[in-house]
């Protein structure tokens, strides 16, 4: 049982899309690309965001955030229904040749959670005692996965109020320049781009990144909880057909 990497195209098109269209409209009003382009407001607002962020997260989670972008881009995860096969595959086996058949197996399974929780059973641990370990790895498990999506909703919340503080920032520079009619639109750019980069990046961005890794950390605990329920139904030894049918009922409409 191996995970199958997918692109996800969504998450590859679904920036682009936002972006691209944003700015159609913004051409369709006569507006150019260059005057969406301004370093200062840049600084204040990405720098700002990335320096509250370090505020609020450790230096790992910050570094464990930036590794599972690559989890936004590709699905990586084993299909619920290849699960599904594998453990009735090994009920079938564990019901005709016993449970100590599958020792053989174990060493086949790439997941750890899997693997972990069929040796436990072919170790003739105690069924409930079994149920609890799993869970309790299971849950701990569901706050690591969990763990960079808060990070990049932090970034998406502290976003849009820095480029707020940007916008002031540039309307003081603005009035400190009001006898200068030459300082003043560069002033008044700061101020309106500042805000345009906080409230996009934060709802563009930020924001959707979070909810996709949210999403992804929902779906290995779903299937966290197929293969928890999977191993307890081969060590209890019930009929492989109605533990295909118990997984499949777990799963219900959803068998990605």
């Amino acid at each position: 049982m191996k995970p199958r990497r997918r692109l996800d195209l969504s998450s590859v098109a679904g920036v682009p899309i936002g972006i691209g269209l944003i700015l159609a409209g913004q051409a369709l009003e006569g507006g150019t690309l260059h005057s969406l382009v301004q370093l200062t407001a840049a600084l204040i607002v990405f720098g700002g965001t990335f320096g509250a962020v370090l505020v609020s997260h450790s230096r790992e989670e910050v570094r464990r955030a930036w590794r599972s972008l690559r989890h936004v881009v590709y699905d990586e995860q084993t299909p619920a229904e290849q699960i599904i096969d594998t453990i009735t595959r090994l009920a079938m086996k564990a019901r005709r040749d016993g449970i100590m058949s599958l020792e053989d197996e174990v060493e086949a399974i790439d997941d750890p959670f899997m693997r972990r929780g069929l040796m436990l059973a072919v170790d003739g641990t105690n069924p409930s005692t079994l149920r609890t370990m799993l869970e309790a790895e299971s849950f701990s498990r569901d706050d690591i996965d969990e763990a960079p999506a808060k990070v990049y909703e932090s970034a998406g919340g502290y976003a849009p109020t820095i480029g707020i503080l940007g916008a002031v920032l540039g309307l003081i520079h603005v009035m400190e320049n009001l006898t200068d009619p030459n300082k003043l639109g560069a002033g008044i750019a700061v101020a309106f781009v500042a805000t345009i980069y906080g409230v996009g990046s934060a709802n563009l961005v930020l924001l959707p990144i979070a909810a996709k890794l949210r999403g992804r950390a929902l779906a290995a605990a779903k299937r966290r909880e197929l293969m928890l329920e999977g191993i307890l139904a081969i060590q209890e030894g019930l009929n492989p057909r109605l533990i295909d049918q118990k997984l499949r009922g777990l799963i219900g409409s959803d068998s990605t």
